[in-house]
């Protein structure tokens, strides 16, 4: 049996790995009769010749291989017949731009596993790089504010060689006092909250933060019921929100007046409430400047994201008149920082968490291939779509 791990290929460039050269070690060691051979790369954050050190083969191509695992989308040019593949295959959403992917998919007979439909039976996603993604958008969206302010400074995240080294940088921090609020509870969530505390930013809870002024910097976290309300009866249910989001609408715009960084973490689709409409940010009373939106859906739960920007340039200006985008940090406009893979700015700490929890849930079910939760993730087996996917059917074959 072998397994394979791609060279990122897809623009703009990843480097994070789904397992280190100690994974890999690691792997070769404990689980008979398995060998792993790692694609050339040039720009991954694990270099070949740390493979090489861990007696992984570093091969050109990848052929003869049972398995075959990623981080982003293969170009659907690369993709190899007959062969399962693991990664983030951005397709269940219906999104035009891969679907030529699931197209080759179909073609060409490949079992495709997609890490984000990876889940325990409470629905919980097993694996995913939110944790990183929330520590350097809240870094991000952080920054943006200072350098709007001219408060403080921060340096850019991919500068350092990982978080330990990152976190140096917070020591002496002098944050102004300013309100920030998080929406969310999930990885992304988390992330945000380990900045922010090692900011030494203030938790409050919602009804304080609206209800108080602080002469020193705070965040609240809002989520569940101080988020979103059920249109028809003014509660809320967790689990009746999630069967039924079109049923409900967003109390975000109660925080306009008391916010002046948003960092969001919430999930969206097309049937979830945004958190504010346009025209609610161009009331006088609005004090929001910055939004990190680390979820980062073009118009999505954000109206006003405009669209990804990279690593090296992750703000613009969204202009309150006209809604145009603009460069940052001008007069009458917010600060958008919108970056779709903000984990790259920490690559060796996001691999390192991930392949982890790759080998403690994700391996061995998949090896043994009884395992209902690689079963629910398959989307596409032997040319067809599978049960849970079936309703990509129609959209793949237009």
């Amino acid at each position: 049996m072998q397994l394979g791990l791609i060279a990122e290929e897809k623009l703009p460039p990843d480097n994070r790995v789904a397992l280190t050269p100690a994974h890999c070690k690691w792997l070769v060691k404990n689980i008979p009769n398995l060998t792993i051979v790692v694609e050339a790369s040039s720009t991954r954050c694990f270099t070949n010749e740390e493979y090489t050190r861990a007696g992984i083969p570093i091969v050109t191509r990848l052929i003869n291989c049972n398995y075959i695992l990623g981080i982003k989308e293969v170009p659907y040019h690369k993709l190899l017949p007959n062969v399962t593949y693991l990664f983030f295959s951005h397709t269940i959403k219906k999104q035009a731009y891969n679907k030529k992917l699931l197209q080759t998919v179909l073609q060409q007979k490949i079992t495709l596993v997609d890490y984000e439909c990876l889940k325990h039976a409470d629905g919980q996603r097993i694996l995913g790089f939110g944790f990183f993604a929330g520590v350097v958008g809240a870094h991000n969206g952080i920054m943006a504010y200072g350098i709007r302010t001219g408060a403080y400074s921060l340096p850019r995240v991919y500068q350092q060689k990982d978080l330990q080294s990152l976190m140096h940088n917070y020591f002496g921090l002098k944050i102004p006092a300013i309100k920030i609020a998080i929406t969310g509870s999930g990885r992304v969530a988390h992330g945000v909250l380990e900045v922010m505390n090692l900011m030494g930013i203030i938790e409050v809870e919602p009804e304080d933060y609206l209800s108080t002024a602080y002469n020193y910097p705070v965040y609240t976290q809002i989520k569940g019921a101080d988020l979103y309300q059920q249109t028809a009866t003014g509660t809320y249910s967790r689990k009746h929100f999630h069967a039924n989001p079109s049923q409900y609408h967003c109390l975000f715009a109660n925080y306009l007046q008391s916010t002046h960084i948003l960092m969001n973490g919430v999930y969206w689709d097309e049937n979830t409430p945004r958190l504010f409409t346009k025209e609610q940010i161009q009331h006088p009373s609005c004090t929001l400047v910055t939004i990190a939106d680390i979820t980062d859906d073009e118009g999505g739960s954000v109206p006003i994201n405009l669209g990804d920007q990279t690593i090296e340039n992750p703000t613009y200006g969204v202009c309150k008149t006209t809604f145009a985008k603009t460069q940052p940090y001008l007069p009458n406009s917010i600060d958008v920082m919108a970056v779709g893979n903000l984990p790259n700015e920490l690559p060796r700490d996001a691999s390192r968490y991930f392949g982890e929890q790759l080998i403690k849930h994700i391996l061995q079910p998949l090896f043994d291939g009884n395992s209902e939760i690689i079963t629910q993730a398959t989307i596409a087996t032997n040319g067809t779509l599978t049960a849970p996917y079936h309703y990509l059917q129609q959209w793949v074959s237009s």
